[in-house]
């Protein structure tokens, strides 16, 4: 029997996050991270007035990537529905309304710039989405391979299908392996069952090498002094989830969405929640705040629970750009969050925010890893603990303490 972990109440919820902001001191910043340089008074005024603390959005042994990060957030646990997988693509999936079936397998697939036999970016240089769609439907229609379907996405993040594939591949993030040698990162079997699915996957790798490089798109971009989208590259490969819903686990009648990408938005269709596109939403640093701000205050009207999601603090965080990302973390505090805030005061509203990332993106490494993230909640109806500023060292003497599993999302919703 299903137990509602709050009754149903008027008070609003919605969280704010920054996908990547925690960080470590930066030599460059004097010592300091990137949210502890940020000037961010909308940021500190939810951990002024609230509590403080942190928590483990990736526990031991799980990926480190978005996916669980964000499940994690949510308060569901991402070994129960993944294993030790990301289930990124299924999750990505979701949000493009493509089915999945039990047969099926769903993975990203990235469009991604190579030089030297090696991964030069994850991301063809922030390939425009129309320059991509064209792409991927030529591959659909030019590499020649059965069993598999591409389906165009947002920039460079695209979806996978496999039919009949295995999903225990080892296929490597390539965000995370910039400068690596491709046949060194080729996907590899886990398992005797998946040697077929893995060399499907490395025969599509060579086979988009030989049809991209000569695409009017690519030959356009190189005259423009643009990198070049030479190569798929698959990874995080996984099977469709039964997720309950926050309105099964919450009481609530509805709740939605704000992001600019598949992953974040597959995680809240399948938690039951509405998904808002933004127009001018790239997933960067000029992604467009103002209009993510407007959609949330439509969506608090409407809803009981909104979750607000920004990418760029994580692209600047896999770039190795310290001011880029205090910029963004900055844009996301004045153009966002503060604008949501004084909306909420203005009329009235009773509301709980939260704020937090979903992992930390140093820029040391360019890559996600697996520390607990800063946390800060404010409720009207609790008593602030005392934290003056929001950054990864002053939440430590919240109240909260360190939060696992789903306690931040149940404190969120109580």
């Amino acid at each position: 029997m299903l137990i509602l972990l709050c009754a149903v109440t008027t008070m609003k919820r919605i969280i704010f996050l920054g996908d990547g902001m925690a960080d470590w001191p930066i030599e460059a910043l004097g010592g300091k991270t990137c949210l502890q340089a940020a000037n961010t008074p909308n940021l500190d005024k939810i951990a002024r007035m609230g509590r403080c603390g942190l928590l483990h959005t990736i526990e031991p042994g799980m990926p480190s990537g978005s996916p669980t990060a964000n499940l994690g957030v949510m308060g569901y646990d991402a070994k129960a529905l993944f294993g030790t997988r990301e289930g990124r693509g299924v999750l990505e999936a979701a949000s493009m309304g493509v089915n999945v079936a039990d047969d099926e397998l769903a993975m990203r697939i990235n469009l991604i710039g190579v030089e030297n036999d090696a991964i030069r970016t994850h991301s063809a240089g922030h390939i425009s989405t129309a320059e991509a769609r064209e792409l991927i439907e030529y591959c659909n229609h030019h590499l020649g391979i059965e069993g598999v379907r591409l389906y165009p996405g947002v920039s460079y993040r695209h979806l996978l299908i496999v039919k009949n594939g295995s999903d225990a591949v080892d296929c490597a993030p390539p965000h995370d392996h910039v400068g690596e040698k491709l046949f060194d990162l080729r996907p590899k079997a886990e398992e005797p069952e998946a040697e077929e699915t893995a060399a499907l996957l490395w025969r599509l790798i060579e086979r988009s090498r030989e049809v991209l490089p000569y695409h009017p798109v690519n030959q356009l971009r190189r005259d423009e002094g643009k990198i070049a989208a030479d190569s798929l590259w698959p990874w995080a490969p996984g099977r469709k989830p039964k997720m309950a819903t926050f309105q099964e686990r919450f009481g609530i009648k509805s709740g939605a969405v704000i992001a600019a990408v598949d992953l974040v938005f597959g995680v809240g269709v399948l938690a039951g929640l509405k998904k808002i596109e933004v127009e001018g939403a790239t997933g960067l640093h000029d992604t467009n705040y103002e209009g993510k701000a407007k959609a949330a205050m439509r969506a608090l009207e409407e809803n009981d629970f909104v979750f607000v999601h920004v990418e760029a603090s994580d692209e600047a965080g896999h770039e190795k750009n310290e001011v880029l990302k205090v910029k963004t973390i900055e844009y996301f505090d004045q153009r966002l969050v503060g604008s949501v805030l004084d909306y909420i005061e203005k009329n009235k509203i009773e509301a709980v925010a939260a704020v937090l990332p979903d992992h930390p993106t140093p820029v040391a490494t360019g890559a996600h890893v697996i520390e607990p993230v800063p946390v800060a909640i404010w409720d009207p109806r609790e008593k602030a603990d005392g934290v003056e500023t929001y950054d990864e060292f002053a939440v430590r003497a919240g109240a909260l303490g360190e939060m696992h599993g789903a306690e931040f999302i149940e404190k969120v919703m109580r």
